[in-house]
Order: C-alpha cells, then sequence, then structure tokens
C-alpha cells in the first residue's frame, strides 16, 4: 500500500478561515514508524479505509512523517492559565492538526498527531512523546468513552522508531488523535491578552458555527454561547464526578469550547471515595483535587467571559462584565442541578424528592469516612434492594452505618414506585463494573513501555469497551489495587 493510494476526505475549515491562528508545520521524520495500537471501529465511523490505514504508508502519516493529500498540517496558537498562572503564548508544542473530518453521521471532526516533533510553540522542548504516556491517553480516552463521557478520542498509536529520553531511554511514540475541535478556553485568551478583539470575534463567530450552529443569527449570540459552554462543561463536570474520574491538570488550555475531555496527562480514577484525591505529581496544593473539579470548571469560566467581553456589548463595557458575569454565576446551579439528577440515578431513584439531597450527603459522608471504594459502591448497590448484598457487606469496616442508611434508601425506594428488578438492571447500565483501575492501567503501560509487550493492554482496553456487563474470569479487573501498590502518582507529560 502507498502513500498515494490512502486517501482522507479532508475539509480543512480552520486552516481555511482562520489565517494567523496557527503556523503550518511538518512533522518530524519518524525512522521506522509501526501502528501498535488501531481504533478500527473510529476508523469506520470516520469514513476512513482502515485496513489501507493501517499498514506502513498509513503508519508514515500517522507518526507525521508524511502528509496525505488534502492535510494542512499546522500548529494551533494557544495561550492558558496553568495551576492559576497566566502563559500568554503555550501553543501546540507537540501536535499538529492533520486536517477535518466529516465522519459517517456528519460530525466535523479533528484528527490531530500528539508527538509529532518541534514546533514554533515547542518553548525548549523537544516536541516528542513516549509511548507509556501515549498508551495511557489511547486507553483513558477509549474507556471514557465506553462510559459515555464526551472526550477526544484516539486513532492510532504508532512507535516511531527512535528512543527518546525521559528518566532514561524510552521509545518515542505518536497519538493520533479525534476531536470535535480542539478549541479551548485558551485559544480565545491567546488574542485577548494581546487586544485582539477582532480576532476573539472571529473565533467566536467560527466556535459557533462548528458547534452551536443553532446561534448563528440572534443578535446575543455570543453571550448565549457562553451559555452554552457553561452548560457542556457544567454535563461534563458531572459526568467525571459520577464515574470518579480525576483529570489531574484542569488548566484553561485543557478546557475545550465543545464540552469533551481533552489531555490525559496525570489523570486516574478514584478506588476509594475521597473529595481530596489528588495524582499529579505537581498538584502539590491540590488545585484539582477530585472535588474541586466543579469550582476550578467554573474559574475556567469565568477566564472565557472575560475575553468575551468586549463583544458581548461593544457600547457598554460594564453591561457586558453584568451579563456575563451572571452566566459564569449559574454555572454552579447549573452543574449541581445536573449532578443530583445524575446521583439520584445511580440510586436507582426514577423521581425527585427535597430530602434526597440529605440521603445523599449522607451516603458519601459514610462513603469518605469508611475509604469506601467508589465504583464497587455503586455497583452492588443495586443487588441491596431487599436484603444486603455481601459484596456491599464486604466493603464496610462499621456495617451497622450502611444498614442503617441502607433503612432509609429503602424507605424512599418504596415511594417511587419502581419494579425492584427493572431498578437494578437502570442502576447497573449507569454504574461501571469495570474502570480503568490504577494499578491494571500501570502494570499494562509498564509492560509495553519496558518489555515490549502489548497483551496486558490489549486486553485490559477490550475489557474496558464494555464496562457495565459482568464478564465472566474478569474479577481481578474489578478489584482496588493491593496494599502493595501504595499511593498512586501520576506525572505530567509525554
Amino acid at each position: 500500500m502507498s502513500l498515494n493510494e490512502i486517501s482522507f476526505a479532508f475539509d480543512n475549515t480552520y486552516a481555511r478561515e482562520l489565517d494567523g491562528f496557527y503556523t503550518p508545520w511538518q512533522g518530524a521524520i519518524a525512522p521506522n514508524p509501526k501502528i501498535v495500537v488501531f481504533n478500527t471501529t473510529l476508523a469506520q465511523e470516520l469514513g476512513l479505509n482502515a485496513e489501507a490505514l493501517n499498514t506502513p504508508a498509513g503508519a508514515a502519516i500517522l507518526a507525521g512523517s508524511a502528509a496525505p493529500d488534502g492535510a494542512t498540517p499546522l500548529a494551533q496558537a494557544y495561550a492558558g492559565h496553568q495551576f492559576g498562572h497566566f502563559s500568554p503564548q503555550l501553543g501546540d508544542g507537540r501536535a499538529l492538526l492533520l486536517g477535518e473530518i466529516i465522519d459517517q453521521n456528519g460530525n466535523r471532526r479533528d484528527l490531530q498527531l500528539k508527538g509529532s516533533g518541534r514546533t514554533p510553540f515547542s518553548r525548549g522542548g523537544d516536541g516528542k512523546a513516549v509511548l507509556g504516556p501515549i498508551l495511557r491517553e489511547y486507553l483513558m480516552g477509549e474507556a471514557m468513552h465506553a462510559l459515555g463521557i464526551p472526550t477526544t478520542r484516539a486513532l492510532a498509536a504508532v512507535t516511531t522508531g527512535e528512543q527518546i529520553e525521559r528518566d532514561g531511554p524510552k521509545p518515542g511514540a505518536v497519538l493520533a488523535r479525534v476531536a470535535s475541535s480542539h478549541l479551548r478556553v485558551g485559544t480565545f485568551q491567546f488574542f485577548a491578552a494581546r487586544g485582539e478583539f477582532v480576532r476573539v470575534k472571529q473565533l467566536a463567530d467560527y466556535a459557533i458555527a462548528r458547534h452551536y450552529p443553532e446561534l448563528a443569527n440572534q443578535d446575543d449570540r455570543y453571550l448565549a454561547f457562553l451559555s452554552k459552554v457553561v452548560k457542556a462543561q457544567a454535563a461534563l463536570i458531572g459526568s467525571w464526578m459520577h464515574m470518579g474520574f480525576v483529570h489531574g491538570v484542569m488548566n484553561t488550555d485543557n478546557m475545550t469550547i465543545s464540552g469533551e475531555t481533552i489531555d490525559y496527562g496525570p489523570c486516574a480514577f478514584v478506588d476509594s471515595y475521597d473529595p481530596l484525591a489528588v495524582f499529579s505529581s505537581i498538584d502539590r496544593n491540590g488545585r484539582y483535587a477530585f472535588g474541586n473539579q466543579p469550582g476550578i470548571a467554573q474559574w475556567n469560566l469565568a477566564r472565557l467571559a472575560e475575553t468575551l467581553v468586549p463583544i458581548v456589548d461593544p457600547s457598554d463595557r460594564e453591561n457586558a462584565i453584568k451579563l456575563v458575569t451572571t452566566e459564569v454565576g449559574a454555572a454552579m446551579e447549573i452543574y449541581e442541578t445536573m449532578w443530583l439528577a445524575g446521583t439520584r440515578k445511580k440510586i436507582g431513584l426514577a423521581s425527585d424528592e427535597a430530602g434526597d439531597t440529605e440521603l445523599i450527603k449522607t451516603m458519601f459522608a459514610m462513603m469518605e469516612r469508611q475509604d469506601i471504594d467508589f465504583t464497587l459502591f455503586f455497583r452492588h448497590l443495586a443487588g441491596s434492594q431487599e436484603t444486603v448484598n455481601a459484596k456491599l457487606l464486604a466493603l464496610f469496616s462499621n456495617p451497622k452505618e450502611m444498614e442503617n442508611w441502607l433503612q432509609q434508601w429503602r424507605v424512599r425506594l418504596g415511594r417511587d414506585g419502581q419494579n425492584p428488578k427493572q431498578r437494578s438492571v437502570a442502576m447497573n447500565r449507569i454504574n461501571p463494573l469495570y474502570i480503568p483501575r490504577n494499578h491494571m492501567v500501570e502494570a499494562a503501560l509498564q509492560a509495553a513501555e519496558d518489555l515490549g509487550d502489548m497483551a496486558p493492554f490489549t486486553k485490559l482496553l477490550t475489557v474496558l469497551s464494555d464496562p457495565f456487563v459482568q464478564q465472566k474470569g474478569l474479577d481481578k479487573y474489578t478489584t482496588p489495587a493491593p496494599d502493595e501498590f501504595g499511593s498512586y502518582q501520576t506525572f505530567c507529560g509525554t
């Protein structure tokens, strides 16, 4: 298969319509690119020839060594608040946007390469990535997708045939990533920080046309755009909290306008329920702790709102500030409403009662006090509607506290009018059994990166592709880390 035989139906609006928002660039030449994981299902969804792409010629494209016909490789410009400190120029320091594809459902999707070499935004870095973190992002994105959480996804992980220095030599790799777009809060900040509000307006119009076209003809479309992003992010963070996901680095350059999860660096899922859970080695003050994520999302949205003030009401700055402040101020209430509705479903409630909030707070306080496994608690709860599920009981060091709460919960269920069997089915559809357990993820990545053994990764990826249905022989994928695994820590960077 030759390069000319691999076709992409690119329609690159970002390159065509946003001149000055990027730098055209080419990826570094990979000496011996090889595809180590390929997402055939996603390739077909994108309308690509999976068989043709999963070849040496395809590997060269997906590593950034060769640009296919119709591609316009570019590094996007953006800024961002990183741990609260503003950096006026970040940009794609190790990524290239190859182009945009209209998928089989008519949706526009970016195809980006991560780890493809140095760009003008690399800030002294080598622009490259190594296999372990690339596989982490592949695995996490696909797991999140299977859990129903909006996310970027991986088309392929490709080794480059070179060794990259990261605390010793590691196999170089590139991730081919697919997203609704790579527009970030930081993209708006880049131009606002320079006072280039004509470009901010141009970017807002582009984002509206791409993600929220129903707003295009509204007089207040920029305020309505902010409202849409607020709702999208509230829903996203709610889904994170419902699954125990900790992003780890919620900088404004890692918050998308589309409401997709992006950039899986020091991310993890909690084992035991803990609002203070932090896994990132550099988050020493817990800014991005599990329980802080809703508040940080609102803070990030406020930074987006600041960039929009001059275009929301160009004639009255004070009015514009008032309007955007109201929208951002509503973010927490929107989140809490969505989170409460989702948590009701997690515990099997189909109706609303005023006392539900207190019932739920009591439940989480109990889980925190007794160090209860987040995922297994909700999964085993469905089987405890009439008698206590032995698996649920085994999670508690003080079962009496749990039994008291279960009694209150059962009384509440009795007023809900659902059939217990139907309720169990509904609960198990949204409470997963299989998540990316940290010790399993690390074991799979270590085997791949250090030993060249992809089997543990492939198996874990398969298990996580169907997280809600119990499968025989997979018990080890449901259990928390053994004591000897110790305190888990993740690291930024690839």
